[in-house]
């Protein structure tokens, strides 16, 4: 794999049932993520968007093809080294937060370091920076209940990025965000793919929230239909905005014909 390729997803597809209930979620998906990319994938809902994170994540596994992180297939890991890859190679940021209401954001975000071995003077230095950098110092005592929408899912983003992965996976991160907490949400994931050269995958079928990244893939039933990619030296994050608009109500039409 080329050094600058961090992922590789290769001609992966994904069946589901059988004869008259079969359904092909994935046709023969192929694409790349190079490292530091803050990647988008975007697609109408059964459009084999979230099914793809999910074999990425590990979670479902392909029924052909090859997904590989560094030298790794993750179709063929299995016990310690799929526990180790999902432990702490991978971070993933749900929809719906998934904290754990009796434990406070500080025990939440920490809890996958205790996991692992991770001493508690490393576990203070990377909890101390990550809650700066997503401006939840002063909930870190707090339980889930206690806390509000936004302040819940920059938890759950510093739990998921506490083990330093490879690779950061998100579905809908700002699904169950207004649009001011989804703004700042975004804001903070974004300045630590810039600063840190974190490795970023979100689906979503938000346009604001894909404008945000660097490059966006659009999936239609099953397959790629097309790829945006933003020029960060002379365009706008509106007029990359407007590009994902004008792709997103094309693949709506059924129309081919893309910018």
């Amino acid at each position: 794999m080329k050094t600058d390729v961090i992922l590789k997803v290769d001609n992966v597809t994904k069946t589901f049932g059988q004869d008259l209930s079969k359904t092909e979620a994935l046709r023969g998906i192929s694409f790349d993520v190079l490292k530091g990319e803050f990647l988008g994938i975007m697609g109408a809902s059964g459009s084999g968007k979230t099914t793809l994170l999910n074999c990425i994540a590990t979670m479902t596994k392909p029924s052909s093809g090859k997904i590989l992180l560094g030298d790794d297939d993750l179709t063929l890991l299995k016990g310690a080294k799929l526990s180790e890859y999902r432990g702490s190679r991978i971070g993933y940021l749900f929809q719906d937060f998934e904290l754990l209401d009796n434990m406070t954001a500080r025990e939440n975000i920490i809890l996958p370091l205790s996991l692992h071995g991770i001493t508690e003077k490393q576990a203070e230095d990377r909890l101390r920076e990550l809650a700066e950098h997503f401006d939840i110092t002063d909930v870190l005592d707090k339980f889930v209940s206690q806390m509000s929408g936004g302040q819940k899912q920059r938890t759950a983003a510093a739990r998921a990025l506490i083990s330093e992965p490879d690779i950061l996976l998100m579905d809908e991160p700002t699904g169950a965000l207004d649009s001011r907490n989804s703004k700042i949400v975004l804001d903070k994931l974004r300045q630590m793919n810039t600063e840190k050269k974190s490795s970023i995958v979100m689906v979503t079928h938000d346009a604001r929230a894909a404008s945000y990244c660097s490059r966006v893939l659009f999936i239609r039933d099953g397959r790629l239909f097309h790829e945006l990619r933003r020029s960060l030296s002379g365009e706008s994050q509106d007029d990359f905005y407007e590009k994902i608009i004008t792709v997103t109500a094309q693949m709506a039409g059924g129309n081919n014909n893309v910018i």
